[in-house]
């Protein structure tokens, strides 16, 4: 299993709105970046990733597991872009915020530090399990 993290405005698409879509999940559309869109073609079924608000809250919030491996996005006609179906697992007791993550120094070298604006994004064994521990996700 391979973990990941999904950004998202939640004045796009909130943490709220993945949950109301249950089981049946969404898909992770819009993505016109080459490495966020290479990132997803690399998962698969039953990967676990990161919800992040970001913008103004810029936060852990949640966890996703993929449901669907890459396919096109139904968003554009454009075949180049691909997206993933994820489904809400469990909502952070405590969000982690960037300010977080990057006070953490075992967090240093996580993506998200060094290139934050990157919509989807890998994370790695470790990572994953300072983040559900701060956020009380059960891992």
């Amino acid at each position: 299993m391979k973990y990941w993290l999904f950004k998202s405005e939640p004045s796009t698409w909130s943490w709220d709105q993945q949950v109301a879509k249950g089981d049946a999940g969404e898909e992770w559309d819009g993505v016109r970046n080459y490495q966020a869109r290479n990132f997803m073609r690399e998962m698969a079924v039953g990967d676990r990733g990161f919800f992040y608000h970001s913008q103004k809250e810029k936060a852990v919030v949640g966890t996703v597991e993929v449901i669907a491996e890459a396919h096109p996005d139904s968003t554009t006609d454009d075949e180049r872009w691909e997206c993933v179906d994820i489904k809400a697992l469990e909502p952070a007791a405590t969000p982690v915020t960037l300010d977080d993550i990057k006070g953490d120094p075992r967090l240093a070298d996580m993506v998200l530090v060094k290139n934050s604006r990157l919509s989807v994004q890998p994370v790695t064994e470790d990572e994953w399990q300072v983040i559900c521990g701060m956020a009380g996700l059960t891992v």
